[in-house]
């Protein structure tokens, strides 16, 4: 009789993998250095035109939410969403998106 440790069949124990993701450093406003993960770029429904980025800092566990844009030689501008209606709706969009992962 064998011994599975997870439910897919593999053999393998999922529940101490480490998931690697890509990292971002972002300079705050007085010039402090903050690395942090990024967990996802997404879409909002209702907000034409935008694409928003969800980041984690290493140290932290508050997710930061901001506009993202892809520039001209592989860089990027991050904008902080300052209107509060947009920033529920990027708030409620990332929620959904997570949850739905983690019940997958």
């Amino acid at each position: 009789m064998s011994e599975e440790k997870c439910s897919c069949g593999c053999g393998h124990d999922h529940d101490n993998e480490e998931v690697e993701f890509d990292t971002i450093t972002l300079t705050l406003d007085d010039d402090t250095e903050l690395e942090c993960a990024v967990l996802g770029i997404f879409d909002v429904e209702g907000i034409e035109g935008k694409e928003y980025i969800a980041l984690l800092p290493t140290d932290d566990e508050t997710v930061l939410l901001y506009e993202y844009k892809e520039l001209e030689d592989d860089e990027i501008e991050l904008s902080n969403i300052e209107d509060d209606d947009e920033f529920d709706m990027v708030s409620a969009a990332f929620d959904s998106i997570f949850d739905d992962e983690e019940e997958e």
